[in-house]
């Protein structure tokens, strides 16, 4: 069997590629949270962050929206992993704050008898899901993690209702 031809090396190249590596160029000035234009449009910026995995960690849950709202609705705990600096001002209703570079520190204010939801601002941001990766290094069960990958990002651009951080 011989070399395989140019075509087929460029192709593999391509499959393993970075993904975030071939997206729109960043912008001089990003933010991070879509902003709302006016009720029902936002203006959406995807130049920033990397595109994060579906998984944030092995035997975590991802969950979308619908199970968001449930979890939040039943009063059950949601946590914004996110520095406050990266927040806009706002998050989903109901959620604490414990930025994800203090969460291993104060995972005493977690309840491991209930399962809380992690999210950040979306798809590219890292802070969730490194959060979550520090907890479960640090012994807490990840059958009481589960992971909100869209973040403020889908939130936002679904209509969903917002907070200002308390």
């Amino acid at each position: 069997m011989g070399m395989p031809d140019m075509d087929m090396i460029n192709k593999l190249k391509m499959r393993n590629m970075n993904i975030s590596e071939i997206r729109t160029d960043k912008r001089d000035q990003n933010h991070m949270i879509p902003k709302i234009i006016k009720e029902g449009l936002v203006e959406v910026d995807t130049t920033w962050g990397s595109i994060q995995p579906i998984e944030a960690a092995l035997g975590v849950r991802t969950v979308g929206e619908l199970e968001v709202y449930q979890h939040q609705k039943g009063g059950r705990p949601i946590v914004d992993a996110r520095k406050p600096d990266t927040t806009d001002g706002i998050t989903i209703p109901g959620s604490e704050n414990i930025p994800y570079d203090e969460l291993v520190a104060r995972k005493v204010e977690l309840d491991e008898k209930q399962t809380t939801i992690f999210f950040c601002n979306g798809p590219q941001c890292p802070q969730s899901a490194t959060a979550i990766k520090s907890l479960v290094e640090a012994g807490y069960p990840t059958d009481r993690i589960l992971y909100y990958r869209g973040g403020m990002h889908d939130w936002i651009t679904l209509g969903l209702p917002i907070q200002e951080n308390s």
